[in-house]
């Protein structure tokens, strides 16, 4: 539940365990969700950017520099 009226217990929850390992992670951790909520909760509680796995694999498969 993302909605607006679950947002303040969906950050509660996201704060416990979830939002404080995206901020201790490095700012070149690649950070990766499917869900649409997911990614705005982290967006939300650390500011952080968030890839869906289908943009990562999509970026994978299109890079040709071999890294």
């Amino acid at each position: 539940g993302y909605e607006t009226e679950h947002y303040d217990l969906s950050m509660t929850i996201a704060d416990r365990v979830l939002l404080p390992a995206v901020r201790a992670a490095s700012e070149d951790t690649l950070l990766v969700a499917n869900g649409a909520s997911c990614r705005h909760q982290i967006m939300d509680g650390a500011s952080r950017q968030v890839r869906h796995t289908i943009q990562v694999l999509a970026d994978a498969l299109t890079n040709t520099d071999g890294k």
